[in-house]
């Protein structure tokens, strides 16, 4: 049966694809224009053959018997499927083809070259029928190697024939009737690919998967072992060699060019839908969040000593854009993470030296209306509650910390594969970007490793960590937030020039745009939780040290907490493990309202220097070691104090203690100061109070409250000043006269008179 679609086989057998569905003819009855067609499911339905010729959907798929017969279709061959070499021959051969049907190479007079038309071939003096005699005579007459060079060796009467009756019809469909049918054929396969062979390859496959790395010989082997074993009787000489093995196994299994391990954990994800491909259409959809080495050497603002730091950045897969990161002197911690999910949902407050242009300027919502809501202008950075957090596999990323804040945020966690970059491309190129765009032009700059580093580029290092923040921040606002994004245009106008401002406008006028600026008390929400008791003298215990305030003196927080479950009776207690100065109590009443609990080693008049987690740990494993037994907190501050340096004036100077100290003692306490220094931000943000003073003085200052109130307590009155030396000789000598006021006084005579 011929039609438009091309000849169609009704015969049983036959397949047949009815709206993408293949069909296959069980049984046909010509004579009563009806057949019976069953489907994959063997589900059987009688349709005559005049439903079925006009049938909008209707292609041949091939015999049923055909494992490939759907696989094996092919589109149209057109002039691109040709190379540079066999396109210049195809032309050739179609120039001797149309001089013979009209007498000039190119087809037409108007367009007749020097020298044209040949005495043989003037359509004027000759016939179609002398032209093709003339032109087979001088293809006979051509050089051997010529011809066979152009393939017109075997050009007879017959041939020129069909291709003059072509070339007279017109169309492109000449060139490639001249083309060899070798270059473009159909690729037939693999006929040494049996039924068996193609089950043992599968099998082998399977084995190979839990096995560790082997070659293609070693494969090949199996594979013999496995048509032995199964198949007794299949001829050894007809199995694939193992070049044959290696192209049917790189045609069916890709290259395979992954290691074993990581190809097993693509498998197991593919099974459990987790590649398949995420659209992400809105903004907070899909935030990306990691960390890399800073490649910029910074002065820490204690000694002034060059260090690392570590940026963590936060894209929105969307818009591309970077509403949030975090620096940090050394490794970054959960916490930080932490404070830069809270950072991504909050406005980012105009800072000095910032212009009218870097303002709030998306349309829609005007600049004033996010002012009153956030208290302070808003900076040209978009804000938004994450929805979905991908991150990679590092310890920060994986603390049990971090993952409750998260879902006290609302985000749902979404890791990324075992080493699989292309999870989340989009962040990895982004550093790349800051790096090429930024980094490189600073001063201290490390490059891509230690074989690209400078000379010195601790020397070169002029950057605060403060200064390098601000430097950041400008830069993503300014300059980030306006780049075109390229190949990260969207899918809807792919023609565009976008930005990642330009992207979350359009966002907002597509699908709106929730105002949600989240409360003060988000900072506490997100901090580490401790499940605890309150002791009626001591207050909490967190983590080894003891906190209290006068909070805890109501009666109401001397009983057990009302709280059941796995913490039945006990009180939640958060820390921020960059300053163990202090931790943060909610009251049960009054949620919104979050009580301050200081350490009861801190002096009631002064302040201690600033303290992290690694500064505790270190304080107590120093009393364990001078096997210390302390009832109280107050005799742990000098121990900390001694770690924290400034036992003696002379060693408070900067210039003695950068002699005197190691370089990582340094740079572990700028770094501890640093990251006090960005708790107390953040909680100057949840209106919280901020530490200040140098760290010489504090330490001084905690050192005289500290022996003070122990020499009190010893003496139990006020000490007075013992009496001088010559007064105690005075009052016990033998010899000495008595002053002149302890005589008596004479009254005056006469005679002296």
């Amino acid at each position: 049966m011929a039609g438009g679609r091309g000849r169609l086989e009704l015969a049983a057998g036959s397949r047949l694809l009815l709206n993408g569905v293949p069909w296959t003819v069980e049984s046909a009855e010509p004579q009563f224009g009806r057949l019976v067609l069953v489907d994959g499911e063997g589900r059987a339905e009688q349709h005559s053959i005049r439903w079925l010729v006009h049938h909008p959907d209707l292609r041949p798929a091939g015999k049923a018997d055909d494992a490939g017969g759907l696989a094996r279709a092919v589109q149209p061959l057109s002039v691109a499927d040709l190379t540079e070499d066999q396109l210049a021959r195809a032309r050739i051969r179609a120039e001797h083809v149309l001089e013979a049907a009209t007498g000039f190479r190119d087809g037409h007079r108007a367009r007749a070259r020097p020298g044209e038309p040949r005495p043989a071939y003037d359509p004027d003096t000759t016939t179609l029928t002398e032209r093709r005699a003339a032109k087979v005579a001088e293809l006979a007459a051509m050089a051997p190697d010529e011809a066979a060079r152009l393939g017109l060796q075997g050009l007879g009467l017959r041939t020129l024939q069909g291709l003059t009756a072509l070339a007279l019809a017109g169309g492109g469909s000449l060139l490639l009737a001249c083309a060899d049918g070798r270059w473009t054929r159909r690729q037939g396969g693999h006929p040494a690919v049996t039924k068996e062979v193609r089950e043992a390859v599968f099998a082998v496959r399977e084995e190979c998967k839990d096995r560790a790395r082997i070659s293609m010989r070693a494969k090949h082997r199996l594979l013999h072992q496995y048509m032995a074993e199964r198949f007794g009787d299949f001829p050894t000489e007809k199995v694939p060699s193992r070049f044959t093995l290696a192209r049917v196994w790189a045609e069916w299994f890709g290259p395979g060019g992954g290691r074993t391990r990581y190809l097993r954990s693509a498998e197991a994800a593919a099974q459990a839908g987790v590649g398949t491909r995420l659209v992400v259409h809105r903004p907070g959809q899909v935030l990306a969040l990691d960390s890399t080495p800073l490649p910029v050497m910074l002065r820490e603002t204690v000694f002034g000593q060059a260090v690392g730091a570590t940026l963590t950045l936060g894209l929105d897969m969307f818009t591309h854009s970077l509403p949030a990161f975090r620096l940090t002197l050394g490794s970054d911690t959960s916490i930080d993470v932490a404070m830069l999910l809270r950072d991504v949902m909050l406005p980012l407050p105009m800072r000095e030296g910032w212009g009218a242009e870097m303002e709030w300027p998306y349309p829609g919502v005007p600049a004033e209306l996010i002012a009153e809501f956030a208290g302070h202008k808003v900076a040209a950075l978009p804000f938004f509650s994450p929805e979905t957090v991908t991150t990679d596999h590092g310890s920060p990323y994986k603390n049990r910390a971090l993952v409750e804040a998260e879902r006290e945020l609302g985000c749902t966690i979404l890791p990324a594969r075992t080493l699989r970059a292309s999870d989340k491309f989009a962040v990895e190129r982004a550093f790349g970007a800051v790096k090429t765009l930024l980094f490189e032009h600073l001063l201290g700059f490390t490059g891509t490793d230690v074989a690209d580093r400078g000379a010195d580029p601790e020397r070169d290092a002029v950057l605060t960590l403060a200064q390098m923040e601000n430097l950041i921040a400008s830069w993503i606002v300014k300059i980030w937030q306006n780049r075109i994004l390229g190949e990260y245009a969207p899918c809807w106008g792919p023609g565009e020039g976008h930005s990642p401002n330009s992207l979350f406008a359009a966002a907002m006028q597509q699908g709106g745009w929730s105002l949600q600026i989240p409360e003060p008390q988000s900072y506490y929400k997100v901090l580490r939780k401790h499940h605890v008791k309150i002791h009626p003298r001591r207050g909490v215990q967190i983590l080894g040290l003891y906190y209290r305030s006068e909070v805890l003196d109501d009666p109401r927080y001397l009983l057990p907490s009302e709280r059941g479950g796995k913490h039945a009776g006990k009180w939640v207690v958060h820390s921020d493990r960059r300053d163990r100065r202090q931790v943060f109590f909610q009251d049960p009443v009054d949620h919104d309202t979050w009580h301050t609990l200081r350490w009861t080693g801190l002096p009631p008049e002064g302040e201690v220097p600033a303290f992290s987690d690694t500064s505790a740990q270190a304080l107590l494993a120093e009393v364990r070691a001078r096997k210390l037994a302390p009832r109280s907190d107050e005799e742990l501050l000098p121990v900390l104090v001694e770690l924290l340096g400034a036992t003696t004036p002379v060693d408070q100077w900067p210039s003695q203690q950068a002699k005197r100290e190691r370089k990582r003692d340094r740079a572990a306490r700028s770094r501890e100061s640093d990251r006090a220094g960005q708790a107390a931000a953040d909680r100057a943000r949840a209106a919280g109070p901020s530490p200040s003073g140098g760290r010489a003085s504090e330490a001084a200052r905690a050192v005289d409250s500290s022996r003070r109130r122990r020499r009190e307590a010893a003496a139990g009155r006020e000490p007075v000043a013992p009496p001088l030396l010559h007064d105690s000789l005075r009052r016990g000598g033998l010899f000495l006269l008595p002053p002149v006021t302890d005589l008596p006084q004479d009254r005056p005579s006469k005679e002296s008179m």
